[in-house]
């Protein structure tokens, strides 16, 4: 089978969780190393599917290698090969197929609710009921509209987009369900003075840093659960040949 494609963007944007599921899934991955400078491949086909994970720059910045992503992401859903998104990689995947990006009315950062959709095709891939409320972890300034054929899976109380799918084949979700402890912590330790201002200014999208440090291994087991089910689901539309 032709390996699961990973695009880390920066070196605190790690795949978390994601290598390890995609490891108990059986699948073949590579590891393209953007801010090494690896190359964005032209063509989707040398794979079965496609991640592209966070970052702190935005859809909409004046990096060529973003607009490079996007022509990938654009073949790969020509060729009907899966794409995943998480964050920057989730507002990647809606401006690629026609949606705006742009600033959400407030940042989110830490652990905040998302609530299932009430859609057959959410509890698809949330293996969860409408309305169900799941926890994940935010650290995003910018949202995205739903591109055309798609079809929103989560919602929040402070960000309306929270995860869409597209044709049951590309996934993107706004929030970071990839992280592990270690993860969050060198997140706080890189962008903790955005997180205290925020906080501080009253922001009731951003929590505190004890609350965004305490309960780690229980939070991000749950998040890790969660994200089996995605990608088992995800998995299923892989290219095989």
């Amino acid at each position: 089978m032709k390996p699961v494609a990973i695009f880390q963007h920066t070196d605190i944007g790690r795949p978390g969780s994601v290598t390890s599921i995609i490891d108990a899934l059986g699948l073949p991955h590579t590891l393209i190393e953007i801010y090494k400078g690896h190359a964005i491949p032209e063509q989707p086909d040398a794979f079965s599917g496609l991640i592209f994970m966070g970052g702190p720059m935005g859809a909409n910045d004046d990096h060529d290698w973003l607009e490079h992503e996007r022509a990938l992401i654009r073949r790969a859903d020509a060729q009907d090969i899966p794409v995943a998104g998480h964050c920057l990689g989730a507002q990647q995947l809606a401006k690629a197929l026609g949606a705006c990006v742009r600033r959400n009315h407030r940042a989110e950062i830490g652990w905040q609710p998302i609530v299932v959709d009430a859609h057959p095709v959410a509890h698809e891939w949330w293996g969860a009921g409408p309305d169900t409320s799941l926890l994940t972890f935010q650290w995003h300034g910018d949202t995205f509209d739903l591109p055309q054929q798609a079809c929103r899976i989560a919602t929040g109380p402070h960000c309306v987009n929270q995860a869409f799918v597209v044709r049951d084949l590309h996934i993107g979700m706004q929030s970071h369900f990839e992280m592990t402890p270690d993860l969050v912590r060198d997140y706080y330790e890189r962008n903790g003075g955005f997180l205290r201002r925020e906080h501080a200014a009253g922001n009731p999208a951003v929590t505190s840093v004890e609350e965004t440090l305490a309960n780690l291994e229980a939070r991000t087991a749950e998040l890790k659960t969660v994200l089996e089910r995605v990608y088992a689901r995800w998995a299923q539309g892989l290219k095989t040949g």
